[in-house]
């Protein structure tokens, strides 16, 4: 892994969900922060492709810098995202709050299972889709719609949108948000999280232009390998760690151990405080 400096730091950069069906293992060292993208091709592969969170070929990679204070942690700051109605956090939150994302690219059997915690603790959250994952699972996309939850736009085939020109990104978000509506009778929500958090400035400019706001993350973890998860504790003991004012985590809804973990997670950050909130009330730069 290449590291982006020369002190004992690593970058975390959590790549958002597999294709259909899939996913490839990769080994998780517990006291280290990875930065990662996980590549997903249109054979049945997946490759999880580590990175610095370095510029390549007019690409950045969302990263972070984790820390146990509690705080915003230092994250890819390339690029103004105030000028493209991108968020990480909520930017003038002052108070413990906290927007729970999940990324679906498939259904792997947790996803009921994640909204009757979220049902049952009166939690709202956002789930950003891809078209296969619409297709497995509309009645559960008319769930999260009639629960209160935002359906946002993880376009249709997961590619990375500076690698397309301006017309396929478009392809992309539209026809996603299309088949969500004709699918499911509902609209999709004008949030977009990018694949693979790849993203540039043309790409943040187009989606500004198409009424999203962009959302990355503050927080992340590996935990979208279906065949070596991070377990339950893990996960508990993350939130107690890196939660911090206005934190936008991404999670993944194929995760055994985040549905296994998400109603204790829940409650310990509910006994700490913490109010837990739509991506619509986010805050305006």
């Amino acid at each position: 892994m290449k590291s982006i400096c020369m002190t004992a730091v690593f970058l975390v950069m959590v790549l958002l969900t597999a294709c259909q069906g899939l996913a490839e293992k990769k080994n998780v060292q517990s006291n280290e922060t990875t930065s990662s993208t996980l590549r997903l091709l249109n054979t049945d592969q997946q490759k999880y492709q580590e990175t610095s969170g370095e510029t390549a070929q007019g690409i950045e990679r969302w990263w972070l810098k984790r820390n146990e204070n509690h705080q915003t942690p230092e994250v890819s700051d390339h690029i103004d995202l105030s000028k493209y109605d991108a968020y990480y956090v909520n930017p003038k939150c002052k108070k413990k709050k906290i927007f729970l994302t999940f990324d679906c690219g498939y259904e792997n059997g947790f996803t009921p299972k994640i909204l009757d915690v979220l049902k049952k603790q009166k939690v709202v959250a956002a789930f950003f889709v891809t078209k296969p994952f619409i297709r497995e699972g509309r009645e559960l996309i008319r769930r999260m719609k009639k629960e209160g939850h935002i359906v946002g736009n993880h376009t249709v085939h997961h590619k990375s949108m500076p690698t397309l020109s301006d017309r396929d990104n478009k392809q992309e978000i539209i026809d996603c948000a299309e088949y969500c509506k004709e699918a499911t009778g509902y609209e999709m929500d004008h949030f977009i999280r990018p694949p693979m958090g790849e993203y540039n400035e043309k790409t943040l400019k187009l989606t500004k232009s198409m009424g999203y706001k962009t959302i990355f993350w503050s927080m992340a973890y590996v935990d979208f390998d279906v065949n070596k998860q991070p377990g339950k504790q893990y996960v508990v003991e993350h939130f107690k760690k890196y939660t911090h004012n206005g934190a936008i985590p991404l999670m993944h809804n194929v995760s055994q151990s985040n549905a296994e973990a998400l109603d204790e997670v829940i409650t310990n950050l509910k006994k700490e405080g913490y109010q837990f909130e739509s991506l619509k009330k986010l805050s305006s730069y």
